[in-house]
C-alpha cells in the first residue's frame, strides 16, 4: 500500500476538519498497533490532541464519532472521544479509533 499509513491520515484528517471548524489543534502524541480480527486486518489508533477550551471545540468533539473520513486504503470503523481534561483555557483530549484496510 501507499500513502501515508492509517494513524497519520486520520491525523491529518482531523487536523483539517479541526481547521475548517476554527479550531486549531496540536497532536501531542499518537499510537498505533496492529489489529486483526478473522475477516479484516487494520489499527487500533491513539491521538492526544491539545487545543483551546472552548464551544467550538466541544461541538466539533461531539461531531467526531459520526463524522465521514477520507482515508487512503483505509476506513474509520469506529472513532471514541474517550478523555478531556482542561485548565487554564486549554483542553487535552484523548481519541481512539479502528481504522481498516480497505480491499
Amino acid at each position: 500500500m501507499r500513502g501515508p499509513d492509517a494513524a497519520t491520515a486520520l491525523g491529518r484528517a482531523m487536523t483539517a476538519s479541526a481547521e475548517r471548524a476554527g479550531i486549531a489543534i496540536t497532536i501531542a502524541s499518537r499510537s498505533s498497533r496492529a489489529w486483526a480480527s478473522a475477516t479484516f486486518e487494520g489499527s487500533r489508533v491513539g491521538y492526544r490532541i491539545e487545543a483551546g477550551d472552548d464551544d467550538r471545540l466541544s461541538r466539533w468533539l461531539a461531531a467526531l464519532p459520526d463524522a465521514e473520513w477520507q482515508l487512503p486504503g483505509h476506513l474509520v470503523a469506529d472513532l471514541a472521544v474517550t478523555g478531556r481534561t482542561a485548565a487554564a483555557g486549554r483542553a487535552a483530549v484523548e481519541i481512539e479509533a479502528l481504522t481498516l484496510i480497505e480491499g
